[in-house]
């Protein structure tokens, strides 16, 4: 079958003799900034769309959830920035060139300002990451750093010590990273959130500027009481931005609905103007009720069911993977993606994404992911000889997130397969789901996770490694660890995803996730709306949108 894979155009991976990510900025469209747009449409009328709570205050530091992360896009400028098909484009960075396989020389450009009118240097992003790093903040974005010369890790807590050596000033604009081992997608992690800058101000009262964040990207929040906690945030077009993402737009109102169900009724009355999900009772009408105003396509998105350490009866044992093996044996893929996604999702076969380069359908162990009802019974058997299973299966998701139809659907075919007790747990929102998660308070756990820059690694590394940011069910794997250290530092690009494959087969012995399905990103916009384009990890490029008045 003919998989779209993403080709990391415009980056070379680390350890070529040169690297060089260079060139003038540009407008939303590929014109020279600030240069008259073709788009159609009013410049001037804002636009909005769906969103949800931000768990946390907005740090970059401290966000790695959509909600939170589709603000934080919008509102701050990387050195570089992704387009739709995942090739790199220079945002801050004038260039960045890489003196050797451990060795990055990065270059802004001068006269960038931050909204409160800070010049943006090399300082504050020097700053921003050692922040990011410390043990404080590193629930969510230490783990990107540990490849950085001078972090160290403190217990099970990915953070650094003090300011990581790694990150000298050149000069003003000017900055290097020494990088403890090579690791070859470095420079193409660079547009991911965690890696923005912060002005001075921030590190005056870090608490206080998440609930009111000076940003350097296309849009900022649009005065005081812009956010509504619970409700919505309203962004203006920053005047003083000058890169490749120039708003052809008015504005950004971001709506945090509680359910798709009342976004998409609002994308139909004309309420919103852009949606990026749709719920799953119109899975199968939306792309003829809206037409050519709908997309479903592939997206950098995998969905899995994790099975936390802490679970009674599921622990990394003899036991607890059989009991995993027999779960993941028990799920029908295939007739939940047809009868309740309409065909709108793809059994997984991995653990990353298929629209990611250097993906493979036929990694060692995946035929843990056949659906085979006898085989599950058996090795349930298997684990009740060990210790008889006592309790209930529970999946918790947030309620809020269209979730419940698939997570009823789970739970009965575990159910039916072998005779116990499975239902979902839902949890009103977003962020009351994710502090119960985080608290050990759940048992399994709906996961999904939209990847932060189009690479392998990035669905390994950050969610499977020992004490990884995203490494919510606690997993712990030397054999794992070792090979992604291994994938992540050849410079050859064949031999690092050989890695990857190699630590996927750990993963299916081990099954910390149970892998569900891809997504393909499924939405619309409304009649007025022009211009959208929905990008490699499902976001569309909200500067690009333009309606008529």
């Amino acid at each position: 079958m003919k998989r779209n894979k993403i080709a990391l155009a415009g980056i070379t991976l680390l350890g070529a003799s040169s690297l060089l990510l260079a060139g003038c900025a540009t407008g939303g469209n590929g014109e020279p900034a600030g240069s008259e747009s073709p788009a159609e449409g009013s410049s001037t009328a804002v636009i909005t769309t769906n969103g949800s709570e931000p768990q946390n205050p907005l740090l970059p530091a401290m966000t790695n959830e959509t909600g939170g992360g589709k603000i934080l896009d919008s509102i701050f400028a990387g050195l570089i920035t992704y387009e739709a098909d995942g090739s790199v484009v220079n945002d801050v960075a004038e260039e960045i060139t890489t003196d050797s396989p451990t060795q990055l020389t990065v270059k802004i450009r001068e006269g960038l300002k931050f909204t409160d009118g800070e010049e943006v240097t090399a300082d504050n992003f020097i700053k921003a990451w050692n922040f990011a790093a410390q043990a404080e903040s590193a629930h969510n974005a230490g783990y990107f750093f540990e490849d950085i010369e001078g972090f160290v890790a403190e217990g099970d807590v990915y953070g650094a010590e003090g300011d990581m050596s790694g990150l000298k000033q050149v000069d003003d604009y000017t900055f290097t990273i020494t990088l403890n081992k090579p690791a070859s997608d470095f420079a193409q992690r660079l547009g991911y959130s965690a890696f923005f800058p912060l002005p001075d101000v921030a590190f005056e009262d870090m608490e206080a500027f998440g609930q009111n964040p000076i940003g350097n990207g296309p849009y900022m929040l649009d005065g005081e009481g812009a956010w509504q906690h619970d409700v919505r945030i309203d962004l203006a077009v920053n005047p003083d931005y000058d890169g490749p993402r120039e708003p052809q737009n008015g504005g950004l109102d971001i709506v945090f609905y509680a359910t798709q169900d009342a976004a998409y009724a609002d994308l139909l009355s004309g309420n919103v103007d852009v949606i990026d999900g749709i719920p799953d009772a119109s899975l199968e009408t939306y792309e003829s009720d809206l037409g050519d105003r709908s997309v479903n396509q592939p997206a950098a998105i995998f969905q899995s069911m994790t099975i936390p350490e802490w679970l009674p009866g599921f622990a990394t044992d003899e036991e607890g993977r059989l009991r995993r093996a027999a779960i993941s044996h028990s799920i029908d893929r295939a007739q939940i993606t047809e009868v309740v996604f309409k065909g709108t999702r793809t059994p997984a076969t991995d653990y990353t994404s298929p629209v990611i380069d250097g993906w493979s359908d036929e990694v060692p162990g995946s035929e843990v992911l056949e659906y085979d009802p006898e085989l599950a019974k058996e090795l349930w058997a298997q684990a009740d000889a060990i210790k008889p299973y006592e309790g209930e299966f529970t999946i918790a998701y947030n309620a809020d997130g269209g979730h419940q139809t698939w997570v009823d659907a789970v739970a009965q075919s575990i159910s039916n397969t072998l005779g116990i007790e499975a239902s979902g747990e839902p949890f009103p929102d977003f962020a009351s789901y994710l502090d119960a998660r985080d608290n050990e308070q759940v048992g399994a756990f709906r996961a999904g996770w939209q990847a932060d820059y189009p690479g392998l690694y990035n669905f390994l590394g950050p969610l499977y490694a020992t004490g990884a940011g995203s490494n919510d069910g606690k997993y712990s794997s030397e054999e794992f660890d070792s090979l992604i250290a291994e994938g992540i530092s050849a410079t050859d690009p064949e031999v690092a995803n050989a890695k990857f494959q190699e630590a996927q087969t750990v993963l299916f012995t081990d099954l910390p996730a149970i892998p569900l399905w891809y997504s393909n990103v499924n939405g619309g916009w409304a009649e007025g709306v022009e211009n959208v384009e929905f990008g490699w990890n499902s976001v569309p490029l909200f500067h690009e949108i333009t309606k008529a008045e």
